[in-house]
């Protein structure tokens, strides 16, 4: 079998894969994509899935679409002791770094959590991060709400009593439409069209791991947000309030309400997909997650891509 069969076979029986390097969410998002393998004996020890692409006969290596987070991801053995597991994530990322296909442009966000700066500087990388925010679910769920600002606990007591929150896909374009009409009144450009969206969405129905929360008021729809999870972990991918709507409460209960909904479904953590913009930042940072820094590696040395970057 070549990589890409290996990988499909071994995202089937790694529990532990994120839902972002998932080879189903990769057809999805980036169908040409490839991956690199590293093996311990008969088994994998690490992957790296990655895009190549040209663009002004310059080869880019960059994040994907509707994906916040990929890159490398190490398999552990079972017993592999605590103390040995960082010189373990070292020597495979670095067998890993050593595959990937040379290209000129390089800018990829690794997962929370992965910490070897000195390893990606060493191989003429920069290093730069960002941030997210992450809610512990391990705790019971009144111990999470007590962690919400003042303000939001009451915002979302109110929105019980006055919204409706359900599961319903169909609305998938009114959700890029509210966030292309939120992006546009900010002068931003849209990031994804609604085609990739319905491609990543659809493939997460098929895999069972999303829901599409709707929060209606006398049953006009205030705002929608997009969740997602795979086994161990809950995220927030998109979400928008209807332009045209003037309750401010809408979005506030429907994270709390994806937030329950993950602490139900057993998973440890509830990631908001921090954003750096001040505004979103304050909101989410009000729920009371956790504020958690990941890396950002890139690299550039095509004048071209330079050039092209100063005059965005």
């Amino acid at each position: 079998m070549d990589n890409k069969a290996l990988y499909r076979q071994f995202c089937a029986e790694e529990k532990d894969m994120p839902l972002f390097i998932k080879d189903w969410w990769l057809d999805a998002v980036c169908c040409d994509w490839d991956v690199v393998l590293v093996k311990k004996g008969d088994r994998i020890a690490g992957a790296w899935p990655y895009k190549v692409e040209k663009k002004m006969n310059v080869t880019l290596l960059r994040d994907q679409v509707l994906t916040p987070y990929w890159g490398p991801y190490v398999a552990y053995p079972h017993d592999l002791k605590h103390s040995k597991r960082d010189n373990f994530q070292h020597e495979t990322i670095t067998a890993l770094l050593e595959q990937l296909p040379k290209v000129q442009y390089m800018y990829v966000s690794l997962f929370p959590g992965l910490k070897q700066v000195g390893l990606f500087k060493d191989n003429g990388l920069e290093v730069n991060t960002r941030q997210t925010f992450i809610m512990p679910l391990e705790e019971r769920i009144d111990n999470v709400f007590d962690k919400l600002h003042e303000d939001y606990r009451r915002n979302v007591r109110k929105a019980e009593a006055e919204l409706e929150i359900e599961d319903e896909p169909a609305l998938l374009k009114d959700l890029w439409e509210y966030q292309k009409a939120t992006l546009d009144g900010k002068d931003v450009r849209m990031h994804f069209s609604l085609e990739q969206l319905q491609s990543a969405f659809d493939a997460c129905k098929q895999h069972d791991c999303t829901a599409l929360w709707v929060a209606r008021k006398g049953g006009e729809v205030q705002a929608i947000l997009w969740h997602l999870w795979d086994d161990k972990h809950a995220y927030y991918l998109v979400g928008s309030k209807n332009p045209a709507s003037k309750n401010n409460r809408a979005m506030t209960a429907l994270i709390w309400h994806a937030i329950t909904e993950s602490k139900l479904r057993d998973k440890l953590s509830f990631d908001f997909e921090g954003s750096m913009d001040p505004g979103v930042e304050k909101f989410f940072r009000n729920f009371g997650g956790n504020r958690e820094l990941y890396l950002v590696i890139q690299k550039n040395t095509s004048l071209l891509w330079k050039l092209k970057s100063l005059l965005r």
